[in-house]
């Protein structure tokens, strides 16, 4: 069962735009009758207070037409932590919210269990941020630039760098697996305010990863294993090994 303290304190935000320059309309795309969006929402929502954040009239319609929390930032930003700290500020500030969490529009497969373990870690650790990773095998996935790799040390939880390049670099073995990076944050109100406050830096600017902003500038990220099943759309060949995943999951 959802732990009630935890849902109290912790407010899920999900940016979706329509527009994207590998994949428009990516939100409403439909994964076995229903748009992902949908499912990105459902997932989460009978976990914490969830809403999907837009400018987008489609999004925002459809989103109310299947029952689901919506809020319209059109403000033209960079990036979808700057909208969800513009939707946090204009409509949850004053709700007494602990942690501010940015679920991606793009990973259908993600639960609301593994959030609340993602929050709970984050409650019990000094970290700024904290993320989730997935432990993986498979060599092609490690040399896709769409997969993004987290160096991490499992002793302390701390992630040291992202790339889209597979690294760690293994020199005098083979890759026995690497670690997955899961586009999920949660963030206190106070870092998601520093984070949005901080410049684009020369990492992130060469690796397009808005996570090296936050490393470049002192900004500690921890981060737990989920041993779920994620599958995260990145481009329109993806929908298929999604809904192959779905249907698995209802046999």
């Amino acid at each position: 069962m959802p732990n009630t303290r935890l849902r109290a304190n912790a407010l899920v935000l999900i940016p979706a735009r329509h527009a994207s320059s590998r994949f428009p309309g990516k939100p409403l795309v439909p994964l076995m009758g229903k748009p992902m969006i949908q499912r990105v929402w459902e997932n989460v929502a009978h976990f914490f207070d969830a809403y999907v954040v837009t400018d987008d009239d489609r999004i925002e319609k459809a989103v109310k037409d299947f029952g689901g929390n919506v809020v319209r930032v059109d403000d033209d930003v960079e990036s979808g932590t700057l909208r969800i700290a513009l939707a946090y500020e204009r409509f949850f500030k004053d709700k007494g919210y602990e942690f501010v969490v940015n679920v991606q529009g793009d990973e259908p497969l993600l639960g609301g269990d593994d959030l609340e373990r993602l929050v709970q870690f984050h409650r019990d650790s000094d970290f700024d941020v904290t993320t989730l990773l997935k432990k993986e095998t498979d060599q092609k996935e490690f040399v896709n630039p769409n997969r993004v790799k987290a160096v991490f040390s499992e002793a302390s939880g701390e992630c040291h760098y992202f790339s889209r390049a597979p690294v760690p670099f293994h020199r005098d073995q083979d890759v026995k697996h690497w670690w997955l990076h899961v586009g999920v944050y949660s963030y206190t109100p106070e870092s998601l305010v520093k984070a949005c406050q901080l410049k684009s830096s020369p990492l992130e600017q060469l690796e397009k990863l808005e996570q090296l902003r936050f490393l470049e500038n002192s900004m500690r990220i921890g981060a737990v294993e989920t041993k779920s099943i994620l599958l995260g759309v990145d481009v329109p060949e993806d929908v298929a090994k999604v809904e192959e995943r779905l249907r698995e999951s209802l046999s």
